[in-house]
């Protein structure tokens, strides 16, 4: 298998969190979208340019985070069960899967390029964002009352889109403040999937900020 996709993109994080945690083997393709040449190879390779992309060991390229999470899921026994096979679990972890891409780590993107703009004309969208996103933390607080993970005393998919959410909003809001969510992100941070990826994160933004590679 080949995976498609930028270290400091959120959405090829949580693949890669899950191909760790099915202990998976895979070719890492990095993608520099921000590098025409990168993106115009890319694109002629994969007409829609979006990452993560995984091309099976038959060739399907196979999209969108969570579509190959559960196709990674299906293909391989070993590691993390990431969907579980209770019928009703599994419906929430899609679920919560949804919330988390939809009401966390989109809005957070859209909140870190609001901050990089730096105008006085879009507080009020800031303000906005950042009471949506805390109303969220505080429905994910809520969440976590009666389990040891999201879903779960089992890490699965919704655990996979959690922890690079986390990982940012960390710079944003006081984790702290919420005793499930603050209990939760540091037993995520010891777990050695997040581990492999933070390695991974703290190395490309350190290149970036050195200019020798270009932010998504």
């Amino acid at each position: 298998m080949e995976l498609f996709y930028h270290p400091l993109s959120r959405y090829s994080q949580k693949v890669l969190i899950a191909l760790y945690e099915k202990q998976a083997n895979f070719y890492p393709r990095v993608i520099e979208l921000s590098d025409p040449f990168s993106r115009r190879e890319f694109c002629h390779f994969y007409p829609p340019g979006k990452v993560p992309l995984l091309k099976s060991k038959t060739g399907v390229l196979i999209p969108e985070s969570s579509i190959i999470i559960e196709y990674v899921d299906n293909e391989f026994s070993t590691g993390t069960t990431l969907l579980p096979k209770s019928p009703q679990i599994a419906l929430d972890t899609r679920l919560q899967d949804r919330l988390i891409d939809n009401e966390l780590s989109n809005r957070l993107l859209e909140l870190e390029q609001q901050k990089l703009i730096n105008s006085d004309k879009n507080q009020l969208l800031i303000k906005q964002l950042e009471k949506d996103i805390k109303r969220f933390l505080q429905y994910l607080d809520k969440q976590l009352d009666n389990s040891h993970w999201l879903c779960s005393d089992s890490l699965t998919l919704a655990d996979c889109a959690l922890f690079p959410c986390l990982h940012s909003a960390q710079t944003h809001f006081k984790l702290f403040e919420y005793d499930n969510l603050d209990r939760y992100w540091h037993q995520a941070q010891m777990r050695g999937a997040y581990q492999q990826v933070e390695e991974e994160v703290e190395l490309a933004m350190g290149e970036a900020l050195a200019g020798r590679r270009p932010i998504p």
